[in-house]
């Protein structure tokens, strides 16, 4: 079978799994093996949830090789930062807690601790990290909110969350990938190499395991970031095989219903559409 076909097929069955599903889902593939690319909806603009947070990540990191942040700066885990807050651990714990600033971008990265979230985003403006990714080409990316309201309802505009694009998050994934090894990556992003390899290991440390994972055998690493919104599900991540870096998926869920005809919850189905996605790229990909 020659690549054209192959690749045809490929998009065929990723189509066939979003098809039936009565929402929306925009996704941006690459296969690193080939560097074939496969979108659906990748340039339109949808809510982010917290995959906007890898972008927040790499704006702090290059503030830390600016010389304006410190990674040891003492946090201390006060009450205020536990307002709004929907998700995470450190809600639940006493205050007074003091963690350095690298711990901080961690819990933000590998539990989605909105905790953490706040203290990373109070050193840096809205602004800031906007203009960062403008900067990056990340261009159909708006920040909008540290912390999204938790009032929202379910069919809220886009204008009221933070929005990105499957496309602008599979060119951030590729970016810290090849910032491994390449300088000018490595450039693009602001930040020196340590920093670059700090986050790909930071997202290489994700212990959420739905998404993306969900379907994969357990013992796969996957470099990641998922989120959840009012409107729908998300994840974006870098899968790797053999130790090597496989394939980059980003895959957003819109317009999700609270329930489906059979009453099984929408987000349900939502994740499981991804996950479907992620292995329907572990089978082709290696064919």
């Amino acid at each position: 079978m020659n690549r054209t076909t192959t690749s045809n097929k490929t998009a065929e069955r990723l189509n066939a799994i979003c098809d039936p599903q009565p929402f929306v889902t925009r996704y941006c593939i690459r296969n690193l093996l080939t560097g074939e690319t496969f979108d659906r909806g990748a340039q339109e603009e949808t809510p982010s949830a917290s995959t906007r947070k890898t972008s927040i990540m790499m704006a702090a990191l290059k503030a830390v090789g600016d010389g304006r942040l410190d990674l040891n700066e003492p946090i201390v885990y006060e009450p205020r930062f536990a307002e709004e807050v929907a998700s995470g651990l450190f809600r639940y714990l006493t205050p007074g807690i003091v963690i350095p600033l690298r711990d901080a971008i961690t819990g933000m990265m590998v539990l989605s601790d909105n905790v953490c979230t706040k203290m990373v985003f109070e050193r840096l403006t809205l602004e800031e990290v906007d203009r960062y990714c403008k900067s990056i080409g990340m261009i159909r990316t708006h920040h909008r909110f540290l912390i999204p309201p938790l009032a929202l309802s379910p069919d809220h505009a886009l204008g009221a969350v933070t929005t990105t694009t499957a496309a602008d998050q599979l060119m951030l994934l590729q970016t810290i990938l090849d910032a491994q090894t390449s300088k000018a990556a490595a450039a693009k992003l602001g930040c020196p190499p340590a920093l670059c390899q700090f986050a790909l290991q930071t997202l290489r440390n994700q212990v959420l395991r739905y998404g993306i994972h969900s379907r994969l055998p357990f013992e796969t690493k996957v470099a990641s970031k998922g989120g959840r919104g009012k409107r729908g599900r998300m994840d974006a991540g870098i899968v790797y095989r053999g130790g090597a870096p496989f394939y980059i998926i980003a895959a957003y869920t819109d317009q999700v219903p609270q329930a489906m005809p059979d009453g099984t919850p929408g987000y349900t189905v939502s994740l499981e559409t991804i996950g479907r996605l992620s292995r329907a790229c572990w089978d082709e990909f290696q064919a």
